[in-house]
């Protein structure tokens, strides 16, 4: 009896523990890792996926999703996360959702580095051909270098998780794009599932090999999902170091800087341009750069300038248009799978900075064009009056100042009109105005 008493009182002291600590019932649960890839790829994303990894492999976590809506990216970041994603010690499903959303070009390569790929019924995923930073397409030996390089490695990728090597190699040759259903059918993709709740459920039992040889069976139906978002340093970052947001904050800050040296005590075009230009120089760092591309941007620039200030008659304007242009094209070189800024931004950009410093320049000249009004010269033919007698120097009263004069012939009493007919220095030469001559300049 006393043996079944404490058996009973050891029971109950664990089912009492067992309600002081709920957490212990579900401490079996298993935990998934939720992270995603918006918007275009690059060195940011490349960072954050990296971080996303470490914190799951960290949480022993079951498994890393990696939530994709992407139209692609610089090549270089791509390759970063290519190899973060083989190299993690936690299985990785790519998962391309919501409705509508797509894991186009570099996007591609991304999804088949990932050991489940999953898409939600509307989206898609393809359209993976190599082009330059501008989206003009590779040509010659330099193209071909590239193509074949994308298609060995996108080849290696979908070969290594078991999927359709020949329709990558497509996709990356022809940039052919398929919808889920296409997807799964083609073997492209894994399996299709509406929200992430159903994806774990389908995934829940399955049996997989990674790249490295080892084999895992997914245990992650009810899994709790910890969001893995990006911080919002993260966020403000990876908008600002989009090519075209960068060039246009660089565009702001070249305008607002000149315009305030151009008229100085204006402070708003320079606050403008200065938080401008520390916005740009935070994106641009974080961009591949092109050295020629800054350069002929800057030299661009100086050459709508030095137009204003030198007679060309807007030749240096039309060569700082054509050096835009190229800088511009040039400036930011995202790789062969990657997106530089867009052609309509720097077309615009150029329209824009043409207009601008055309209509600065025909002001300029209409300006250069009209006599001068201040100083001494517009002085000659004016009619003032003398306030000493001038025998033959004195003072004379013109155009609201007193001037040193001189008679041009003979002596000229205090109060006389003058008119004045020289200038040596700063003194005038003048000569009486006859009564009749006064009354006419009046009239």
């Amino acid at each position: 009896m006393p043996s079944r008493r404490f058996g009973i009182r050891l029971t109950a002291m664990g089912f009492a523990l067992l309600a002081l600590n709920p957490q212990g019932a579900g401490a079996a649960s298993p935990t998934v890792v939720e992270a995603a890839i918006e918007g275009d790829i690059n060195s940011v994303t490349a960072a954050y996926v990296s971080q996303a990894v470490d914190r799951a492999e960290s949480r022993h976590a079951a498994a890393l999703v990696l939530v994709m809506n992407t139209p692609g990216g610089d090549s270089v970041s791509m390759d970063q996360i290519v190899t973060t994603l083989l190299n993690a010690r936690l299985p990785v499903i790519a998962y391309v959702t919501p409705v509508g959303a797509r894991a186009d070009s570099a996007g591609l390569f991304v999804a088949q580095a990932a050991d489940v790929v999953a898409m939600t019924p509307g989206t898609n995923l393809g359209s993976a051909h190599p082009i330059s930073a501008t989206g003009a397409d590779l040509t010659g030996d330099l193209g071909k270098k590239v193509l074949n390089d994308a298609v060995t490695r996108i080849r290696s990728l979908a070969s290594m998780h078991g999927r359709n090597a020949d329709w990558c190699e497509k996709a990356v040759r022809e940039s052919v794009n398929v919808n889920a259903e296409e997807a799964v059918a083609l073997q492209v993709a894994d399996l299709q599932a509406s929200d992430l709740a159903s994806l774990l459920n389908d995934l829940d039992g399955r049996r997989l090999v990674r790249p490295h040889g080892d084999s895992a069976t997914f245990q992650v139906a009810g899994a709790q999902v910890e969001d893995a978002s990006m911080s919002w340093p993260q966020q403000l970052l990876h908008a600002l170091i989009d090519p075209n947001v960068a060039y246009l904050l660089l565009l702001v800050a070249i305008y607002g800087l000149i315009a305030e040296v151009s008229t100085p005590g204006a402070i708003l075009p320079g606050t403008i341009g200065g938080i401008s230009a520390i916005l740009a120089l935070i994106a641009l760092s974080s961009l591949p750069l092109n050295i020629a591309g800054v350069l002929l941007v800057v030299f661009a620039f100086a050459l709508f300038i030095a137009d204003l200030k030198a007679p060309t008659h807007g030749i240096l304007t039309a060569g700082g248009v054509v050096a835009l242009l190229l800088g511009s094209a040039l400036l930011i070189n995202t790789g062969p799978l990657g997106m530089g800024v867009s052609l309509w931004v720097i077309g615009g950009a150029a329209l824009a900075s043409a207009v601008f410093f055309g209509l600065v320049l025909s002001r300029v000249v209409a300006a250069r064009r009209r006599p001068v009004f201040v100083g001494a010269e517009t002085l000659i033919g004016r009619v003032g009056q003398a306030r000493e007698k001038l025998a033959p120097s004195g003072l004379v009263f013109v155009a609201g100042a007193l001037w040193k004069s001189s008679a041009k012939s003979g002596t000229i009493p205090a109060g006389s009109p003058v008119r004045v007919v020289g200038q040596r220095g700063l003194e005038l030469s003048v000569e009486p105005v006859p009564a009749e001559q006064l009354e006419e300049a009046r009239c």
